[in-house]
């Protein structure tokens, strides 16, 4: 007999975004919720504090919210967590940039046109509007589509309201921009070199490398999404963000289990009937919602013969991404820009748009250490003053573009054959460094402390960073929309009665929206058809 054994409604395995979503949506709906995380916090990979020296708050991982709050968890819980203490500063002018390696800068504000006043070809001023409000005009039904069972009937809602609004040409137009790398959409509405640097980067926080499919239909959700939302962040740290959580899980009586790692689910007739681990049993009578990687689902958490053959296989065969780092640094003062302007952009890369990310990318798949990465440079003490002690900085450096086991460096300059140990990580971390003082002279005297995430570090942080990728896996088009998570198992409802899949690895994807765990649970909870079928599977 189990040390521990509760039974409640549901159970949800997993306290990051889409598991927290999870639970509340089902909380409020009146039913008892147990959420289960193996961290000593909820969270994922949202979380904080002094990682360099005291007085420094660093946002560990996710920092930036614009999916957050223009997601369904945000609009239908947002004024209870503003309630519990989470405050958003945010951007009303300088939005993002693009520093190239000729110190060319392309520059992004919230206002459209602000930003394209800079573009050089007058032609493509009226491309950029044109790309923004269309989105605008279409955005009902893609954002109905993004977070929508693909699967299920009430898909059909968002289709018809794309196709009432975009006609057959305009369906078309979106199934061939789907099809279409971001480099490619953009050269063919674009001849000037700012649209490309500033938003090719901005691909790699989807998953995607610059000639990846379905960068054309990417390009102008980022930029209309960033232009609408800004890039908001929490007040006082993304740790804020957690607590504010925590709290409102509390009021609606959700019963949270932290440092419990879930080994296996219950199943009794062929259906899911809890989760177990070392020492506990949690029974659910209603449902398990899972926010875990199909490899962990259906590979070691689900007894052998549980879904049929082919389900499993597919499972083995999900693929991860590209690997990521996290670089956090202390600074005694603000970052010297030889722009000055990038001073006050809360969000830089540093790139040449598809040409240098794509070889950077193109070099991590092959194993090897980029020459010259992607660097994503957050400023975030330029919203929030309160991150720092009064006149100094932070710099929240991240690389998205790097092999989770590298058998060489594009420089040769460092040593890979032990793979990411603490010297590679450091040896990488200063090539970053280097990377950025191109462009802010007099760095290196104002660093007063660096502490680094390697990929092994972040693949060891969180069970479904699958070889360190953030991202829950792949998102190229054969693993996503219609296809994710397993082009046999493309709904969030799976093969096992009462057992539902969520996270970065359903669809939508990444993203710190938590519309998976929002989706299901609110499928599960909702009155009428959809509501009495899925009773049918308690």
């Amino acid at each position: 007999m189990a040390a521990h054994r509760s039974s409640t409604d549901a159970v949800v395995v997993g306290g990051g975004i889409n598991g927290l979503a999870a639970a509340a949506r089902l909380a409020r709906a009146g039913w008892s919720v147990a959420l289960v995380d193996d961290h000593e916090r909820v969270g994922g990979f949202v979380g904080g504090g002094e990682r360099t020296l005291p007085g420094w708050i660093h946002d560990t991982w996710s920092s930036w919210h614009p999916l957050f709050v223009t997601g369904p968890a945000y609009a239908a819980f947002g004024a209870d967590l503003h309630r519990h203490g989470l405050v958003y500063a945010n951007t009303d002018g300088l939005l993002t940039a693009t520093v190239g390696g000729d110190g060319a800068v392309a520059l992004a504000h919230r206002d459209v046109e602000e930003t394209v006043a800079g573009f050089t070809e007058p032609a493509d001023r009226d491309a950029y509007r044109a790309m923004i409000a269309r989105f605008r005009a279409h955005a009902a039904g893609i954002g109905g589509l993004l977070g929508a069972e693909l699967h299920a009937p009430s898909s059909l809602g968002p289709v018809a309201t794309l196709a009432r609004v975009a006609g057959r040409s305009g369906l078309e137009s979106y199934v061939r921009d789907t099809l279409t790398s971001g480099r490619a959409w953009m050269r063919a509405r674009f001849t000037g070199w700012e649209t490309d640097r500033l938003w090719a980067p901005w691909l790699l926080h989807g998953g995607l490398a610059p000639d990846s499919a379905s960068g054309g239909v990417m390009v102008p959700v980022f930029a209309a999404t960033m232009h609408g939302a800004g890039l908001p962040i929490v007040v006082g740290g993304a740790g804020n963000f957690v607590t504010a959580w925590e709290r409102l899980l509390d009021e609606l009586g959700v019963a949270v289990h932290t440092g419990r790692k879930v080994e296996r689910i219950l199943l009794r007739g062929g259906g899911a009937v809890g989760v177990a681990g070392h020492g506990f049993e949690f029974l659910a009578r209603r449902a398990v919602l899972a926010s875990v990687t199909p490899p962990a689902l259906y590979g070691s958490l689900l007894p052998s013969g549980a879904v049929p053959r082919e389900v499993s296989e597919a499972a083995a065969r999900y693929r991860p991404g590209r690997a990521a780092m996290q670089i956090h640094v202390a600074l005694s003062g603000p970052i010297p820009w030889a722009d000055t302007r990038l001073a006050q952009v809360p969000l830089v890369h540093i790139s040449d748009g598809s040409s240098s990310t794509a070889i950077a990318c193109a070099e991590a798949d092959a194993g090897l250490l980029p020459r010259r990465p992607t660097v994503v440079v957050g400023q975030q003490y330029v919203l929030d003053p309160s991150r720092v002690p009064d006149g100094a900085a932070v710099l929240w450096l991240q690389l998205q573009e790097l092999p989770f086991a590298p058998v060489g460096d594009a420089a040769g300059e460092l040593d890979t054959a032990n793979g990411w140990n603490r010297k590679l990580a450091e040896g990488y971390a200063q090539r970053v460094l280097d990377r950025v003082a191109t462009h802010v002279p007099g760095l290196r005297e104002l660093v007063r402390g660096i502490d680094v995430l390697s990929p092994v570090e972040i693949a060891a942080g969180n069970m479904n960073a699958l070889c360190g990728d953030p991202y829950g896996g792949s998102a190229e088009l054969d693993q996503n929309f219609w296809w994710r998570p397993l082009p046999n198992a493309g709904s969030h409802a799976t093969p096992v009665r009462g057992l539902w899949q969520i996270g970065a690895s359903t669809h939508p994807g990444p993203g710190l929206g938590g519309a998976s765990g929002f989706l299901v649970a609110d499928r599960l909870v909702a009155p009428g058809p959809l509501a009495r079928l899925a009773a049918r599977f308690r």
